[in-house]
This record gives structure tokens, C-alpha cells and sequence, in this order.
């Protein structure tokens, strides 16, 4: 087993980021190598894939979000499956870059979020905020002989903070500092910005959600397809589509989330299949085509980005740069483009990021950062109420 200082003294760690987000489809793991820590912290990619869920297992996760139907036997089978699930992804990764387990020094794993409630709520008398996370890190570590690190955001949201967004303090790590104002745009089912005013601290970070990304146009496409299509791949739908002013509307006044100010955070227990269902039946009764539905929500998604940047950005942003599978919608790039006139609009890749990649390799920085005991909250971006250091240790043997 390898020590804690062993592993702080050595030069360069070797690590794997494990990452599965709102969309449910699977398992993101990138292989890395971290040199340094903190704001000296320097990251070489070495390989990154996505390991699909099964698809019993990802039917029934999205059985158990959408329903919140979920008895306690299958909250204990459910965190040790997607524990092994996560270890045998790690492995996979392993063996395809030509490693053994010995050779990994550090796992950071996201795991599988079930339930965020952040926002405190009347429970049996008690105040309670909460959020859940599954995929056993005590597994993890087990399969694959590795110091595994997981179950973050429990710890922000213990002091007071919203447990997320948690990739902003990695993308200070990375990116800040510089002589831009830069806003680091994250599409995935959720939408989330980073706001990096140039040569500022990490106490003058901003960052939160800023509304739904591909989560409400994925059901949406599903649901209107009938399954064949789980997502409007290349944009092509909402590229064949009009805008549809009133349906827009529509969900404007229904939807609150937008124009409440940050700290905040949001995901599928506010957009849910019955959410999107909502609208599609708003469009069934007003005859508004299945093409202009997905046209109208990709719209929405910029929307949101711009209004939150006009809003509640303190500068004035000279570049946009667009993660995650949205920045992959030729629709949604085209939208933001259109509505963020004020500043350059880039994908990762034109910016020297794989977009695809960067929130794994946020996990395996965050576990870097509590291998050295290093804070590893932004409280501008989770409004807790002081730092924390996240993570929970479990030993490989």
C-alpha cells in the first residue's frame, strides 16, 4: 500500500478521475498525470473513454430519479453495483493505456448523484440540506488496489455550502489568473459556469448553474421519438426546426430557477421527465412541430447562459468557452454565438481542452488536493460557509 507522504513526495501521481453526470449514460474515466499541487498544479492527459451503463442498470437510475420511488435494499444494492461498475471502468482504462493497478497512484471518483437537496428543508422537526451520492468508494478501492478518494460533496454541503458546483475551484487551479475575463461554460444535462475575472483570487470566483443544458431536450427527443433517438444528435432536429416564440413563453413562466441569483444549484429534481412532459404537451395543444420544440429548448439552454452572464457576472466576459456534450450541438453553439454577441465563443477543443474529459479530470485534481489536505471548495461557487477539504479516503491493499 502506498503511503500518503510517499505519494505527496513524488514528483508526478499518476490518477484516474471518474465522473458520471446528470444524463445518466455512463461512466467517464480519464487517465492522468498530475504534477505539483494547488496553484502549481499541472495536468497531462494521457487517455479519457466513456463506459456506458448497462442499460438495465441506466433504465432503472432513471426509474429511480424520475419516480423518486427507491426502497432502502435497493439504495445499498444500487451503491455497491455502481461501485463495482466504477472499479471495472477504472481497470478497463488501466489496461487500455498499458498499465497494471500497482502503477495508479490515486482514484478521485464523482460516483452517481440520486438525490441533491441543498436547500434546507423541514424533516421530522429538523432543519436538513442533503445530497446523496452512490458508487462505493470502499469497492473502488478494493478491485483495484488503489488509494480511491470519493463522495465530495457531502462535506461542502455539511458546511453550510450547496455541494456544487465543484469543478470551479480545478478550473481556478488551471486557468486562472489570466488577462481575460473568461467564463468556462459546462453542457451536460445541467448548464454551470465559471466566472474567472483576470488576475483575481479564488475568493472573487462565481460560479453556479445556470439551468438545463441537454437534460430537457434529451427527454424531450426520446419522448417524441419514441425511444428510437435519445438525444438530437449533431443538432439536427433543432436545426430543422423554427423557433417558437410561444413556447418559449411558456417555459419561461414556468420555470423560476433562472432569475433566482447564484449561489445555486439545480438538476434532474427540477427538470424532470414530468417537467419536460409539461412542455410537450404545451406544444401538442398549440400544434407546434416536434423540430421547433427541440429548436425552442436548445434556444432556452442559451438563453439562460446569456441571462445569467448579463445578470450576475460582476465583468464584462471577453471569452466563452463551451464543455461537455452540448459544445458537440451544432444548434446550441449556434444559438450561443448568436445571444453572447458581446464576447468570443469557443468550444474546449479550440481552446486546448477536451471538453469531453475536463469534468473527470476535475475529480482526479480534487483527490490530488486532498492528498495534501489543500481545501478544495470555491465558496463563490457553492456559497459555503467556510473551506473545506472534500473527500473520503479508502485505502488500496
Amino acid at each position: 500500500m502506498k503511503k500518503i507522504q510517499e505519494l505527496r513526495n513524488k514528483k508526478s501521481r499518476l490518477c484516474i478521475g471518474l465522473m458520471s453526470g446528470t444524463s445518466l449514460d455512463g461512466i467517464d474515466a480519464v487517465m492522468v498525470r498530475i504534477t505539483g499541487h494547488g496553484i502549481q498544479t499541472e495536468i497531462n492527459e494521457e487517455k479519457f473513454k466513456t463506459y456506458p451503463y448497462p442499460s438495465k442498470v441506466r433504465q432503472r437510475l432513471l426509474e429511480i430519479v424520475e419516480n423518486n420511488t427507491l426502497c432502502i435494499e435497493e439504495v445499498c444494492k444500487m451503491n455497491f453495483l455502481l461501485g463495482n461498475l466504477f472499479a471495472d471502468a477504472a481497470l478497463k482504462l488501466i489496461n487500455e493505456c498499458g498499465y497494471t493497478p500497482a502503477d495508479i497512484d490515486l482514484i478521485g471518483s464523482h460516483g452517481q448523484t440520486l438525490w441533491h437537496a441543498p436547500v434546507k428543508e423541514n424533516y421530522l422537526g429538523f432543519d436538513i440540506s442533503s445530497t446523496l451520492q452512490l458508487g462505493e468508494g470502499a469497492v473502488i478501492a478494493e478491485k483495484t488496489k488503489s488509494l480511491t478518494i470519493s463522495d465530495f460533496r457531502v462535506r461542502d454541503v455539511a458546511a453550510g455550502g450547496q455541494g456544487a458546483p465543484l469543478v470551479p475551484y480545478t478550473e481556478y487551479l488551471l486557468y486562472g489568473g489570466k488577462e481575460h475575463n473568461v467564463c468556462l461554460l459546462n453542457l451536460g444535462g445541467i448548464a454551470n459556469i465559471t466566472i474567472l475575472e483576470k488576475d483575481a483570487p479564488l475568493s472573487k470566483l462565481i460560479a453556479f448553474d445556470t439551468g438545463p443544458a441537454n437534460m430537457l431536450i434529451d427527454k424531450a427527443v426520446s419522448i417524441l421519438t419514441g425511444g428510437i433517438h435519445t438525444y438530437d444528435k449533431d443538432g439536427e432536429m433543432a436545426s430543422a426546426g423554427k423557433f417558437s416564440a410561444d413556447l418559449f413563453s411558456f417555459i419561461c413562466e414556468n420555470d423560476n430557477y433562472t432569475f433566482s441569483p447564484p449561489p445555486k444549484t439545480t438538476g434532474r429534481e427540477k427538470y424532470s421527465a414530468s417537467y419536460a412532459s409539461k412542455i410537450l404537451n404545451y406544444a401538442k395543444w398549440h400544434a407546434i412541430s416536434d423540430n421547433d420544440v427541440i429548436r425552442t429548448l436548445s434556444e432556452y439552454t442559451a438563453w439562460t447562459v446569456a441571462y445569467s452572464i448579463e445578470h450576475y457576472s460582476p465583468v464584462k466576459i471577453d471569452t466563452l468557452i463551451v464543455n461537455g456534450g452540448g459544445a458537440s450541438n451544432p444548434a446550441i453553439m449556434a444559438a450561443l454565438k448568436e445571444k453572447c454577441r458581446g464576447c468570443t465563443v469557443m468550444t474546449g477543443w479550440q481552446a486546448g481542452i477536451n471538453p469531453d474529459a475536463k469534468e473527470a479530470t476535475a475529480f482526479a485534481i480534487l483527490a490530488n488536493e486532498a492528498l495534501f489536505e489543500s481545501e478544495n471548495n470555491a465558496l463563490g461557487a457553492t456559497g459555503a460557509e467556510h473551506q473545506v477539504v472534500m473527500g473520503k479516503f479508502n485505502f488500496g491493499c
